[in-house]
């Protein structure tokens, strides 16, 4: 069983092939296929294509293929355009040359760079050119790595991602000093609030998406949310029509990963989608721990230890079948999401509290409609997505014992090791979202977006069938109405005005005492950017948003979130400036810089807090935090082989509390807080990273190419309680989290153009302490190789 945990893939390969085998003759005709490259033979990335007559285009990708589909046969002009290089047109017929692979090659332009036009633009450098605060990785260059979603952000400025240990473990992304729920998180901007816990961002493989959008402070309207602080979407896109892409990794403390992904398109517009992933690990790492035996209370500070309870998996499918180019719908599709988790649990908040038995179970069942029409009528596009989610979670906590670092068992009465129980719930979750975009002129465009989400928690727990608190009610119901106007001169100017209109209710309490609590909230924003020149670009937001208390805040996560049902929404006055700027020295010597600066005052700021016995989190309100600060990225590249980058974050969040709350009776004390105009305490202020990537073409052979490169990660030291309480020494008990610096280093060797790829990593090499949290340690050096095949019909 084991076994097929740890190589879930396989259960869908033969799948795969037979689809794509199916397939395989279905699109002989039409398809207009190539490359394009310098005359050194360098890829030209980002080249722009068209084809006339008609409205084709496409644009080259990282390796300089591109490729036109449903082509009507007949006789086309060809033009190509790249930055620096002397536009060139050809003559063509479609079928090309019986359907051969077709090459271009471009001659630089002795002008200055300058001066020249770009034609084409890859989908991530239009994302990062919006008038929003916006950072696009491109995740297609990772695809031979073994990150994750969260790995991938932990490399973006203003980011920083928070684990508790190791695969599979809790997480709490940072974004511009907000993190938790402040933050959103979509796939092809579907939110993914009601995916349950087998799909989170730190365990989706980075290879289902292909590029990753971070929204820093103000969110667009099309995505719908009532995000406080910023907005991740993950967008998977149509890559291929036909087309493998599977992967398979092993390394330290027995971590497995499996990804497949494929797809096959017939010419009549039916599709297949399969996008499949397993990750399995023990997370039997070694850690400092201060341990005690439980049976002699013999005390040994600092103790290397394995953990030993730290097991975790999760296998995860889903598939899309439907019809794609009709008349009637660019896209309709009818889905599954299928998904299942086990989480064993080592810990507590803190690693004083050991556990050896109590783990949790989830599942997703997700049925979904995808719904996308361009031109409806005549300059109305249609988006509408739907799906509920009828997977269940379950906690599972039925030793009767305590255990030590040892593995030692005392007995515990009847009380399990936290609290005995099998609650087994549902969350009942369902979305439904719509989305138009009316183009009134060239210029000028309107959108309509409207989000409904549902929370109805229902549970049982055979141990304990007569706990009354399991007929309490738990829901809520949650409406987002957005509205925007754009106005854009393309690559010179463009603005968005938006609002937004939320409404949540929420429903508590048992049946003789039901307690209904009704919210709302408006909101409103804008969006501008000014290109200077085509290097030059400006950009400036403002929102007022706001945040509806999450379900897991007010209810509690059933591990190690202890609900809070009187928490209010949060309101925030974001601010954002940047400006990006790329220059060439020469040919050779290409620069790009972003800066950004950043201003939220919120009001009623939820934030995550130890509760009083300090084993579990609790979210709690604050009167007030002001945040001000900045981040910034740098990146070089040296012809088509050396590439460096670098970033840097700055965050200061400043407690506007004035009077701090009695716990006893719930009244504001009459004499300022100590802690007025304190750093808010537990966050990350000053952290970055940097990266390294060197190239080698035709290794081996032609064709076959090695890249080698390197990852450092450095988080300031941060305080865990407030700043102003305590000494800065062990004996005043003022804790804090260290200094942290982890190298990576990754060898990536790819064989016939990327076909096959076999990639080395090592991750925190100097095998330092590690800790996002306090105590909490993470896992020590590990070694992984990443085995990957790609395949893609093109004609």
């Amino acid at each position: 069983m084991n076994f097929l945990k740890k190589n879930f893939a396989i259960y869908y390969i033969f799948l795969a092939i037979n689809l794509f085998v199916f397939n395989a003759n279905a699109q002989q005709k039409h398809i207009f296929s190539g490359t394009v490259k310098s005359q050194s033979s360098i890829p030209l990335a980002g080249a722009g294509l068209k084809l006339s007559p008609g409205n084709w285009s496409a644009v080259a990708d990282v390796d300089g293929n591109f490729r036109f589909e449903a082509l009507p046969a007949g006789k086309y002009k060809l033009q190509v355009k790249y930055m620096g290089f002397v536009e060139r047109n050809y003559n063509i017929e479609v079928p090309y040359t019986n359907n051969q692979s077709f090459s271009c090659v471009l001659e630089e332009d002795k002008k200055n760079l300058s001066d020249v036009v770009v034609l084409g633009r890859t989908a991530n450098t239009e994302a990062n050119r919006q008038a929003f605060n916006v950072t696009s990785i491109d995740a297609k260059k990772l695809y031979n790595s073994t990150l994750d979603i969260s790995g991938a952000l932990d490399r973006v400025a203003g980011v920083r991602v928070r684990e508790s240990g190791g695969v599979g473990s809790n997480f709490n992304l940072s974004l511009n000093g907000f993190s938790g729920n402040h933050i959103r998180y979509f796939i092809d901007g579907i939110p993914m609030d009601n995916f349950g816990t087998s799909f989170q961002i730190n365990n989706i493989p980075i290879n289902v998406a292909e590029r990753i959008e971070v929204y820093k402070g103000v969110v667009p309207m099309w995505l719908g949310s009532d995000a406080l602080g910023g907005a991740i979407n993950i967008v998977t896109g149509d890559r291929y029509r036909n087309f493998i892409d599977a992967s398979y990794s092993f390394g330290s403390f027995n971590t497995h990963r499996s990804v497949i992904n494929t797809a096959m398109t017939s010419k009549g517009g039916f599709t297949v989608q399969l996008n499949a992933f397993q990750n399995y690990s023990d997370n039997n790492y070694k850690i400092d721990v201060n341990a005690s035996d439980i049976n002699t209370g013999a005390y040994a500070p600092g103790t290397v230890l394995r953990r030993f309870h730290d097991t975790y998996h999760n296998e995860a499918v889903i598939v899309n079948v439907g019809l794609v180019d009709k008349k009637f719908a660019d896209k309709l599709l009818l889905g599954i999401t299928l998904g299942q988790n086990y989480k064993e649990i080592q810990t507590g908040a803190r690693m004083e509290s050991v556990f050896g038995g109590w783990h949790r179970r989830g599942s997703t069942v997700m049925p979904s409609l995808k719904y996308k029409k361009t031109d409806l009528i005549k300059g109305l596009d249609v988006t509408v997505n739907a799906n509920y989610n009828l997977g269940y979670e379950q906690n599972i906590d039925t030793m009767n014992v305590r255990f030590d670092w040892y593995g030692n068992t005392k007995p515990n009465g009847s009380n399990g090791e936290r609290s005995r129980t099998m609650y087994k719930y549902k969350n009942n979750n369902g979305l439904a979202t719509t989305m138009l975009n009316y183009k009134i002129t060239e210029r000028q465009s309107v959108a309509l977006s409207n989000v409904f989400t549902t929370f109805n928690r229902k549970g049982s727990d055979e141990l304990n069938p007569a706990n009354n608190d399991f007929e309490q009610a738990r829901e809520t119901y949650k409406n987002v109405l957005g509205l925007g106007y754009s106005y854009d001169i393309k690559d010179k100017w463009s603005a968005t005005l938006f609002g937004k209109y939320i409404n949540q209710n929420n429903i508590s309490g048992n049946a003789a005492n039901r307690r209904k609590n009704n919210l709302s909230r408006g909101g409103y924003g804008l969006a501008s950017t000014y290109f200077i020149n085509s290097n030059l670009q400006l950009k400036a937001s403002y929102e007022l948003t706001n945040r509806m208390p999450e379900a897991q805040e007010i209810f509690g996560d059933v591990e190690n979130q202890e609900g809070n049902p009187s928490l209010k929404p949060e309101t925030s006055n974001n601010i954002n400036l940047g400006l990006a700027y790329s220059f060439a020295l020469n040919k050779n010597h290409n620069f790009s810089l972003s800066a950004n600066g950043i201003y939220r005052n919120a009001t009623d700021f939820i934030y995550s807090r130890l509760n009083n016995n300090q084993s579990k989190l609790v979210a709690d309100n604050r009167d007030g935090v002001k945040t001000w600060g900045g981040d910034a990225e740098i990146r070089y590249s040296y012809q088509n082989w050396l590439t460096a980058g670098a970033t840097i974050t700055y965050q200061y969040l400043k407690n506007m509390q004035m009077y701090e709350t009695n716990p006893a009776t719930g009244e504001k004390f009459t004499t300022i807080s100590p802690l007025y105009g304190d750093q808010m305490p537990n966050i990350p202020y000053f952290f970055g990273n940097f990266d390294v990537s060197v190239s080698f073409k035709n290794v081996g052979r032609k064709g076959n190419h090695l890249n080698v490169g390197g990852n450092l990660l450095f988080v300031n030291e941060f305080w865990l309680y407030w700043p102003s309480l305590g000494g800065r020494n062990e004996t005043e008990k003022k804790k804090g989290i260290p200094t942290q610096i982890s190298p990576d280093l990754n060898i990536v060797y790819s064989l016939k153009n990327g076909r096959y790829n076999i990639a080395l990593e090592a991750k925190n090499i100097t095998d330092a302490r590690l800790f996002d949290n306090f105590s909490l340690q993470k896992p020590s050096r590990g070694f992984y190789l990443n085995l990957r095949y790609f395949i893609n019909k093109t004609h």
